[in-house]
């Protein structure tokens, strides 16, 4: 089957998908009940990029520097059987005047508008403002944010220190975070660098219980995103398009994010191992066949090896 470059280019140009195409397309796959929903972001990179809509600079944690390209935000849902999807996303528009939490609030309304109903709720530091924490709180869901190390807490009443500044245990610490309420703290190491997360459930009770183990449970599940931003990127070829226009961009974005889902599909299904096995399993049968057809007639580039002589 051959697909030219103009219908490719029609269909993006053609079509407008959105967020909720994308849950219709994931959420079959899914228990839509009592899992873990995180969010996060990623730049694609466009360093070279000169007329292309929604490209602009945006922090990138791979480069750990600002870099030229587009901003994707998602919504990723692991479900209680351990199943992963994506289940939202929006492109970063700065013409729009929205910041990433904004995009956040609206994804947010969104899926839980279309039937998703997580316990849980998970993202970086960029994503803990106060505004975030109380519109998942007043959802009565969990929550587990990272914490920049210099947000104040209370210990005791009336007294106010950063979060670095504490004395926590394995099992975190329960604390006042400043203009929200009662939270546990956590605290990680990676290499030489530590990290701090806060979790609140429903109700105080349920925050004060919620232990090192059940840290660790949720923590765990973030990671299922990070590796969906590189599987989109290595796989998915979610970086590598030539349109301009935005509404060819999203429809592209789109369709990678997609392959996404049905290569999960598969992997749920037993069919294959995971996205990058059936990559490598593609490319072991394309240069396998060209070995076999190109090397018989090229004998002459074999090397021909003379025995050794005594000078």
């Amino acid at each position: 089957m051959s697909i030219s470059h103009d219908s490719v280019n029609r269909f993006l140009n053609r079509e407008s998908y959105s967020g909720r195409d994308l849950y219709n397309e994931a959420s079959s796959s899914l228990n839509l009940k009592g899992g873990t929903l995180s969010v996060d972001d990623s730049v694609l990179d466009k360093s070279y990029s000169q007329y292309m809509a929604l490209v602009s600079h945006f922090w990138s944690g791979k480069h750990h520097r600002v870099v030229k390209g587009i901003n994707l935000v998602t919504l990723y849902y692991t479900d209680s059987q351990g199943n992963h999807q994506p289940v939202n996303f929006r492109v970063v528009d700065k013409t729009e005047g929205k910041t990433k939490n904004d995009y956040f609030q609206d994804m947010l309304a969104e899926v839980l508008a279309w039937g998703l109903e997580p316990a849980f709720v998970i993202g970086d530091s960029w994503y803990s403002c106060v505004s975030n924490l109380k519109r998942i709180k007043n959802h009565q869901m969990g929550l587990l944010f990272a914490l920049e190390s210099n947000r104040l807490v209370s210990v005791e009443k009336g007294s106010w220190v950063q979060v670095q500044q504490l004395d926590i245990s394995e099992n975190g610490l329960v604390v006042w975070l400043k203009h929200f309420g009662v939270v546990r703290v956590f605290r990680t190491q990676l290499k030489d660098q530590l990290r701090h997360y806060i979790s609140a459930l429903p109700n105080d009770g349920q925050t004060s219980s919620f232990d090192a183990k059940a840290f660790t449970e949720q923590h765990d599940r973030h990671w299922q995103i990070e590796q969906y931003h590189r599987a989109i990127k290595q796989v998915g070829n979610i970086e590598r398009f030539q349109v301009r226009s935005k509404g060819a961009i999203k429809n592209h974005l789109f369709a990678a994010i997609c392959g996404f889902v049905q290569l999960q599909k598969l992997s749920f299904a037993a069919v294959i191992n995971n996205c990058y096995s059936l990559q490598r399993n593609l490319f072991k049968d394309v240069i396998a066949s060209f070995i076999e057809t190109f090397i018989p007639n090229m004998i002459h580039l074999n090397p021909e090896f003379l025995p050794v002589v005594n000078a």
